[in-house]
This record gives structure tokens, C-alpha cells and sequence, in this order.
């Protein structure tokens, strides 16, 4: 199934309008019609009542309401837990210099069971960007990250601190062409301030983002662990964006007690020094 579909069609879920959900999602009413249409096509069932003027759902398409939000929300968790393997590399990297015999085998789960896991002895540790609720656990700070905006070397804003808004505006930026949560939040950050965003090229991998503002076709605005080797290499520059970049803390969680040795030496390498956030 397709995922940009899914995420429109919950769109005019939500709106119970095709020409609102158009407006949410920034597409043309025709091409939001053309993804629920293919997903009728591909369901074999009708997911709108045609005959009703307020987007009334099927019995089909309630279904896929519910089981679309899930999968949603996954994928949502999902590209947070890659962020966090991006700010735990060079951790990683640290801990295998120093105990080069020992495994590790990064797992990928939902951040809600996260906390539960390691409390039971499922998993040694776990990446957070928020406080877990659960008993006996030990947080040690790691890392972050923030939205940035990426410009190349040569650009007239690569030499600023930090960048305003309206200076992106003034930019052709390279953008996700997946409506993703994240991108959503950036969006409208940017419809409450008024300011309006001049995107001319959207590409489906964020290697292919940054490879178009390496070749000075437009600027992006990604968090800046997507982009840590360019940055470090300076074949891309990282502008703080004054309203929208907020850094958000990474913490790695551990039970305060009854660890493995292994868990132990990974924990003394962790507190030893946490992940820089700059590159």
C-alpha cells in the first residue's frame, strides 16, 4: 500500500473534503481525488460515500481509517528511531574501538514499549527523546538534534550564525515529496508565521535532498543528523532557523541494575562523553 496515499486519504478523512484535505496536504484536488482513487482501486472497495456532500466514509473505509492511523504512527516512530541510530553512531563507534569482540544488534521498536522492554531485561538499553514513566530505569544523555537548514558552502547565508525565516523564503528549497508528520510540522510553522515556502523540487530520498543542494539547485531543511557526514566533510553548511529549529535531547535508557558486563562497558563508554551535537 501506498503510504503518501494513505496519509492523503486520511487527510480528507479528517477534513471531510476533498478541496480541504487538498489545502492540509499542499496538493491539487485532482491529485488528492487520483491517490484515494487508487487505493479504492487497489481495495477493491469504495472507501467515500459519493452521494454525501460531508465525505462520509464507507464501512470500508472506517476500517481503513483505524488501521491507517496505526501504520501512520508507525512510520512516525519509525523515522524517529533512525534519527536516533544517527546520534548513537558515533557512540557506537567509541564502544567497538574499545571492545571490538563484542556484538551489538541495534533493534527497531516502538518508541511506547521501549522503556517496558529494558525494564524487563528484553533489551540491554534503548533511545529516547523523552522522559520514560517506568521505574528503575537510568537516563544518560547522548546527543540531539534540531531542524536545520542546509545550504552549500558557497551560499551568500552559509557565514550567518543563524538564518530567519523570511531568509528562507526568499530560497527555492528542495523538499520530501512524503507527507510525512515531520514535514507537516514545518509547513505549518511556517502557514502560522505567514511566511510562505518557495519549494520547486521534491525528491523521494533525503541522500537525493542533499545531493541537489550540493549541486546549488535549492536549499532544505532537514534535522542535522540526516546530513552529520556532508556537514563534517563541509560539502554542506547547517543554518539554525530562528522560530522552527528546537533542539530535542537523545537519551540512552538502562535498568539501574542487574546488567550484563557487556551492558556495563557500553554504559561507561556512553557516560564517558555524549554524543556532540555539532558536527
Amino acid at each position: 500500500m501506498d503510504l503518501n496515499a494513505l496519509k492523503i486519504f486520511l487527510a480528507v478523512a479528517q477534513e471531510r473534503s476533498f478541496s480541504r484535505a487538498a489545502a492540509k496536504v499542499h496538493r491539487t484536488q485532482p491529485a488528492v481525488s487520483q491517490a484515494v482513487r487508487r487505493l479504492e482501486l487497489e481495495l477493491g472497495e469504495q472507501l467515500f460515500d459519493r452521494s454525501s456532500k460531508n465525505g462520509t466514509l464507507t464501512e470500508a473505509g472506517r476500517m481503513l481509517e483505524n488501521y491507517g492511523q496505526r501504520l501512520v504512527r508507525l512510520a512516525e516512530e519509525t523515522e524517529s528511531a533512525v534519527r536516533a541510530v544517527h546520534t548513537l553512531l558515533p557512540l557506537v563507534a567509541r564502544f567497538r574501538q574499545r571492545f571490538p569482540d563484542i556484538v551489538i544488534d541495534v533493534r527497531r521498536v516502538p518508541a511506547r514499549q521501549i522503556a517496558v522492554e529494558v525494564q524487563q531485561g528484553s533489551l540491554d538499553f534503548g533511545a529516547l527523546t523523552f522522559h520514560p514513566s517506568e521505574e528503575g530505569l537510568l537516563e544518560v544523555p547522548v546527543g540531539s538534534d534540531e531542524l536545520v537548514l542546509l545550504v552549500p558552502p558557497s551560499h551568500d547565508l552559509a557565514h550567518r550564525g543563524q538564518v530567519a525565516m523570511e531568509d528562507v523564503a526568499r530560497e527555492p528549497v528542495v523538499a520530501h515529496n512524503d507527507p510525512s508528520p515531520a514535514r507537516e510540522r514545518v509547513l505549518r510553522l511556517f502557514e502560522e508565521h505567514h511566511v510562505p515556502l518557495r519549494m520547486v523540487i521534491a525528491l523521494p530520498s533525503l541522500d537525493g535532498i542533499k545531493r541537489a543542494v550540493e549541486l546549488k539547485l535549492g536549499v532544505a531543511l532537514l534535522p542535522r543528523r540526516c546530513a552529520i557526514t556532508e556537514i563534517a566533510s563541509g560539502r554542506l553548511v547547517a543554518l539554525p532557523v530562528n522560530g522552527i529549529s528546537r533542539k530535542r535531547q537523545v537519551m540512552l535508557v538502562c535498568r539501574k541494575a542487574h546488567r550484563s558486563h557487556a551492558a556495563d562497558a557500553f554504559l561507561g563508554v556512553a557516560q564517558e562523553k555524549p554524543a556532540r551535537t555539532s558536527a
